[in-house]
């Protein structure tokens, strides 16, 4: 038994920070590593030789400035997490290596007025199908990231209540996921794992405080303070929809009038074009239209711009984010709504705080959510089981 404070204990606790610091960085060089740490230089590569005898991570030769060094990664083999995306119309899953590496990665509609337990049945059945079709043990996964479009209660894990999923209102998302794949199951909503998505591969990468705002069947906002997602004691930060704009504005969902989402989101903006462009349109529709030149569609679009850039510019003056960064069908409009977002935070927020602002494009798409879901599992799973060497005593219940 390991003596707290005794030389053997703190060796075990700088090969964990070692572990960890790679873990969630995906790849680092020796150098990185001991900035990220603390730790010195010789400690560093010590520690970073053993672990590689050892086959928890891999050194590849890389070049940093212009002078080569060494990259270290966690070992392929070494475990697997899943990610698992519940949208509005669709199911996605996706399963990654602690490399960072995603191995598999499929989407399929799902019936938004489906009960939760055909949709937990479906995503069971994909999961398994990914897993097998990938060849690595069962044994092996780490954990899952899970996310689903509404307010998760911190204490409780249930899932609030929401118009986008209504036959889902007080589930606990998590547990009975857990309960299905007998593996550790994190939960958070949708545009949290964006955030998470886009600053681990996306847009993101390198900003230590951004937003990630995802317009689609509502609006919300992922937040990121120094480095990690920011959800509030009852995990409901990042509601920017539900900002006044209009007190005289249309009825929301949540009961108030003139909400950022009745101005902004596909529900509320799609009816303006029905009249001129028929009731089959969708929001990627829209997008397509508007890039090919359609004068509505652009309209419609720039005015969606201009609200959400209101919406920016509060949480300019609150949090003073470097970026932000936008996501769903919207973000494909690339300049015809970024110039109005940008316009609208010239105009309310703080000239300093605008000044230091960035306002980009999501660079993944519709795959943010899933790939922030597989970022969750990664930054959830504890590093001592890697070193031991063994994930789960269990063998996962899914067959």
């Amino acid at each position: 038994m390991e003596t707290p404070g005794s030389q053997s204990s703190l060796h075990r606790a700088n090969l964990e920070r070692v572990v960890r610091a790679v873990r969630l960085a995906g790849s680092l060089t020796q150098a990185e590593i001991a900035r990220t740490t603390g730790l010195s230089a010789a400690t560093v590569s010590n520690i970073v030789r053993e672990l590689k005898e050892g086959g928890t991570v891999e050194v590849t030769p890389t070049s940093a400035g212009g002078r080569r060094a060494r990259a270290v990664s966690l070992s392929g083999d070494a475990g697997i997490v899943i990610g698992v995306d519940f949208g509005h119309t669709h199911l996605r899953v996706a399963i990654g290596n602690l490399a960072h590496q995603v191995l598999a990665e499929e989407s399929e509609p799902l019936d938004v007025d489906a009960s939760s337990t055909q949709g937990f049945d479906r995503a069971e059945e994909l999961v398994s199908r990914l897993v097998e079709a990938t060849g690595v043990e069962r044994a092996k996964i780490a954990g899952v990231g899970l996310g689903v479009p509404g307010p998760i209660d911190v204490e409780s894990g249930t899932l609030g209540s929401t118009a986008i999923l209504p036959g889902w209102t007080g589930t606990k998302p998590a547990e009975e996921l857990r309960g299905r794949l007998g593996v550790p199951v994190h939960v958070d909503n949708d545009a949290n794992l964006g955030a998470l998505g886009e600053m681990v591969w996306g847009s993101g990468r390198g900003v230590r405080d951004l937003a990630y705002i995802k317009v689609a069947s509502g609006v919300g906002a992922g937040l990121v303070i120094n480095g990690k997602i920011y959800r509030g004691p009852g995990g409901t930060a990042g509601e920017i929809g539900h900002i006044t704009l209009d007190e005289s504005g249309p009825v929301c969902r949540c009961g108030n009038r003139g909400c950022l989402e009745t101005f902004a989101a596909a529900r509320y903006v799609l009816p303006l074009l029905q009249s001129s462009h028929g009731t089959d349109l969708t929001m990627e529709g829209v997008v397509r239209l508007a890039r090919d030149g359609d004068p509505g569609c652009r309209r419609v679009i720039a005015d969606v711009g201009r609200h959400i850039g209101s919406g920016v510019a509060n949480l300019c003056n609150l949090l003073n984010p470097s970026r932000v960064v936008l996501g769903g069908d919207l973000a494909e409009a690339g300049e015809l709504v970024l110039g109005p977002i940008r316009e609208s935070v010239g105009r309310y927020a703080i000239p300093s705080a605008a000044r230091q602002l960035s306002v980009l494009p999501g660079a993944l798409g519709g795959r943010a959510e899933v790939l922030g879901a597989l970022a969750l599992a990664l930054s959830e799973m504890g590093d001592s089981t890697l070193l031991d060497g063994t994930l789960h005593a269990a063998t996962p219940a899914f067959t």
